[in-house]
């Protein structure tokens, strides 16, 4: 069986990779969305955080190794993702090297940033400033870049698709 496609949407948080996530979705045909904010929260639906019954392996690890099974069952994905420190960017490249990836760096400036994770209100106030200091500083080489900020939503998909050059709806 082929492997499927993983599109890996890198960007600190707030940065717009959910809402490219979820357009690309609608435009390619075929593919779906994986999330590491949907993962976390299944992770913290098993947990008692309260009562200090955690899950002692960090959420990234069983993220990265379910993209892989989706990937060896043939399914495509639209990953919505985090590559913010060392740990998380090694367990990346080990488990999933040799899979078909194509690489999206997600930017924006981080006043931006700041003021989406304001508007938003569920995100703690500079997250993603100490994200930055790790994302997009390791020699990341992407297929393609975007800035959520500077491009329009729009734009940014069609530039994602363009490079890809895969058929959309």
């Amino acid at each position: 069986m082929e492997k499927g496609k993983i599109i890996l949407l890198n960007g600190v948080s707030s940065s717009g990779k959910s809402t490219l996530s979820r357009e690309l979705v609608d435009v390619l045909p075929h593919y779906f969305h994986f999330s590491i904010d949907d993962y976390d929260y299944i992770i913290e639906k098993m947990e008692d955080r309260q009562e200090g019954k955690l899950i002692p392996i960090p959420t990234e690890y069983y993220f990265h190794r379910n993209i892989a099974m989706f990937s060896n069952s043939g399914v495509n994905l639209v990953v919505d993702h985090i590559l913010h420190d060392q740990l998380t960017l090694k367990d990346w490249f080990e488990v999933l090297n040799g899979y078909p990836v194509f690489y999206v760096g997600v930017h924006c400036p981080v006043e931006e940033l700041a003021r989406r994770e304001l508007a938003r209100g569920d995100r703690r106030i500079g997250q993603s400033k100490e994200q930055l200091l790790f994302v997009h500083q390791n020699d990341e080489v992407y297929d393609v870049e975007v800035n959520t900020f500077t491009e329009q939503r729009s734009d940014c998909v069609n530039k994602i698709i363009q490079k890809l050059n895969v058929k959309a709806f």
